[in-house]
Order: C-alpha cells, then structure tokens, then sequence
C-alpha cells in the first residue's frame, strides 16, 4: 500500500522518523499542524498516520474505536502486534501505549476500498483547521495560544452499515464543541458515502487548550499565516513535481 513511504521496519518494530510523518502530515493530510514539523519541539507523528496504519494492518471493521493516548515522538519502535483480538493495544518496546484500538464486527480486507477511505478520510481531516475549528472557537469566545497552539487528536470513532463497496467519500455533519475552563473538546462528525448512499457515520474528537478569549484579529493573522505556508508548500511540491 501507499504508506510504505511514511515508515520502516525494524527487527519487527515499526519506526516512523520525523521527516516521514512530517511529509505525510503535509502531502497526503495537507496537515501543517506546527507539532508535525520536524524541527518542531514538541514534534509528534500525526494521529492519521496511525489510524492509516492500523488500517493496512488489520483491515477496516464495521464498527472501530481508536484512541490517542500518547504523542508518538521521533523514530519511536512501535509494535503492531499480529493479533485477530478486538482490543488491540500499540505500544513502544517499553510498553507504553500510544493507540488503543477497540473493533467488532465484519472485517474488508480490500486493498482498494482501504486505501481510497485512508485517502479521503485524511483529506476531510487535514482540512479541520483553520476551516472548522476557528468558527467553533470564535463561536464559543474561546482561543488556544497562537504562539504555542496545542490541538491533540485524541479518538476517532467509525461506524459502517456495511463495508460492501470499493470507494468511499467523507462528508462532514454539523461539529460540536464543548468548553471547560482551559479546556475544550471539539467533535467533528461525519458521514461516509459510497455511490450517492450514506454507508457509514463517524466524528473525530479533539482536545484543545484555550487559555484565552477569542481575538479575530490575532487568530486571523495566525490562520493567514499558516495558509500561505501551506499554499508555498503545496506550490513548490508542484513545481518539483512538474
């Protein structure tokens, strides 16, 4: 499958280096979260890289569950263990759990259908900022620390009516947000399509810290930003390409 470009294999352990996830983040998500930088301090693997792993390895079921419960960092050994269970735990050579995968249900193996979800799956996703979250921000008067954003990819859940079908598309549903204090938790609902039909539905869910209210003219010029070096990317990823 297509995701071989993003990891490595090692002694049986996967490793994913920090220019492989950041490149994903950027050419396949078009993600430019600051945490998925390379040379960012704090740098994590995108939680979709995993999520599309976790599909290649052990196939997309009916009904799937995956939570997010520790940022994978540079060339960290993960273990994918080779298992039919439906509880799955991913965890370093140290034992420490950065997926949890909970799954029931019918199992499609196609390559195909797979790969075209992941495709879809983690555009919709990758488009989640600034286009869905900042409205909900503003909404609920409510802003992370431009300087030191922090939005953490926290669970994901999916639901299929059936998985008999080869191309799927992810439409978005109304989102939510839920405000605590500092803290807040949106949830980006979905609805997944194959030939016209709704098959599936599913949301994301993010934690995010909001230790301020919101300021359009701060947050504009941080949305701003962050397009055009999106745009700079994507445009000389062409010209190379080209």
């Amino acid at each position: 499958m297509f995701l071989k470009d993003f990891y490595s294999i090692h002694d049986g352990s996967v490793s994913i280096v920090a220019e492989q996830a950041s490149m994903f983040a950027k050419e396949v998500a078009h993600d430019f979260n600051p945490l998925h930088d390379v040379d960012a301090k704090r740098f994590c693997v995108p939680g979709d890289l995993l999520f599309s792993m976790a599909l290649e390895k052990y196939g997309l079921s009916q009904n799937m569950h995956f939570i997010f419960s520790g940022m994978v960092g540079h060339d960290v050994l993960l273990n994918f263990p080779d298992t039919d269970a439906e509880l799955i735990d991913v965890n370093d050579n140290q034992g420490k759990t950065y997926l949890q995968i909970e799954r029931s249900g019918s199992i499609s193996r196609d390559s195909v259908l797979i790969e075209s979800f992941i495709r879809d799956y983690v555009a919709f996703s990758g488009q989640n900022f600034p286009y869905v979250l900042v409205p909900l921000l503003a909404q609920e008067n409510v802003m992370f620390n431009i300087n030191r954003p922090l939005v953490i990819y926290e669970s994901m859940t999916l639901s299929f009516d059936h998985l008999d079908f080869q191309q799927a598309s992810v439409e978005m549903l109304e989102p939510k947000i839920e405000v605590n204090g500092k803290r807040a938790s949106a949830f980006l609902h979905f609805q997944i399509k194959a030939g016209g039909d709704v098959v599936g539905t599913g949301f994301k869910k993010l934690a995010i810290s909001v230790p301020s209210d919101y300021e359009a003219e701060p947050m504009q010029a941080f949305v701003d930003e962050y397009l055009a070096r999106k745009n700079d990317y994507l445009d000389n990823l062409m010209l190379v390409a080209s």
